[in-house]
């Protein structure tokens, strides 16, 4: 049987609940309520700083309403985006990260919120990899995925705002990834939400390894479809992979000694 959870955990779970709720519901997700434990997990943060960044969030409420605005009016009124961009962008306010990367933009939710707490950082930039799909007519088809594109939108399409901070790069990650990691010093936040096979994971993870820095939170969303490739790595690495609540959003700190392996060319063909 697993221990009860102490009154004063209990506690500190309800505040995060409760600071996060104007926001979840302008959003429209109601998976989006703050996972203070798997929070802490990732950002070895203390309960009470973390709560005093989720007290910033009732302010972002006009633009969780306009991006929900969006996603209506784009077709999308039930989108299932990420779970968790509280946590994306409490992570971001408390590591204060110079560079963080994101393989999958779709309609841009994980991307507004990590470029909001940059902004709010006034430090840092946002690296985006998209290669999207687009939707067929003017309504989304029961066969077509909701990340593709509606008519005339474009990547990042449900984020209401500009930020100098964004560098978006639109194209394949296989191609696009490596070249930014040589390009970049050190990589402190790193989200996968694009292709989810596990070959593709394993490239994406093997690509930024030599560039993680010590502490970075390593993401990735929906891997359910990508097999072992997470906690492969993470065991590789002597990370320990921490699930946010029963979903298939999991992450781990990249370690700060690990043996650093070269990047892998290209991803494995799929049989």
């Amino acid at each position: 049987m697993s221990e009860p959870t102490p009154p004063a955990d209990r506690s500190a779970a309800q505040r995060a609940h409760d600071l996060g709720l104007k926001a979840r519901k302008a959003l429209g997700d109601p998976r989006a309520s703050v996972n203070l434990r798997w929070l802490r997990t990732i950002s070895g943060a203390p309960v009470e700083r973390i709560l005093e960044v989720l007290a910033e969030l009732d302010g972002l409420v006009p633009v969780e309403q306009e991006m929900r605005r969006r996603h209506v009016a784009g077709g999308r009124p039930g989108y299932a985006s990420i779970c968790a961009p509280f946590e994306l962008y409490t992570m971001v306010r408390l590591l204060q990260p110079k560079h963080v990367v994101e393989t999958g933009v779709s309609s841009g939710v994980s991307s507004a919120h990590f470029l909001l707490a940059l902004d709010r950082n006034r430090s840092g930039v946002l690296h985006s990899i998209d290669l999207p799909t687009h939707q067929r007519g003017p309504i989304l088809r029961s066969d077509e995925s909701p990340v593709a594109l509606p008519p005339g939108l474009a990547s990042g399409w449900s984020i209401p705002f500009r930020s100098s901070r964004w560098d978006l790069r639109i194209g394949d990650s296989t191609v696009l990834l490596p070249a930014l990691a040589a390009e970049l010093p050190a990589i402190d936040l790193f989200l996968h939400d694009d292709l989810h096979t596990p070959e593709h994971l394993t490239f994406e993870l093997e690509t930024l390894r030599p560039k993680f820095s010590p502490g970075a939170p390593v993401l990735a969303d929906n891997t359910k479809w990508t097999g072992d490739a997470v906690p492969r790595f993470a065991a590789e690495v002597g990370a320990r992979v921490s699930r946010r609540g029963t979903g298939d959003l999991v992450g781990f700190r990249f370690p700060a000694k690990v043996r650093r392996k070269s990047p892998t060319a290209r991803p494995a063909a799929s049989s």
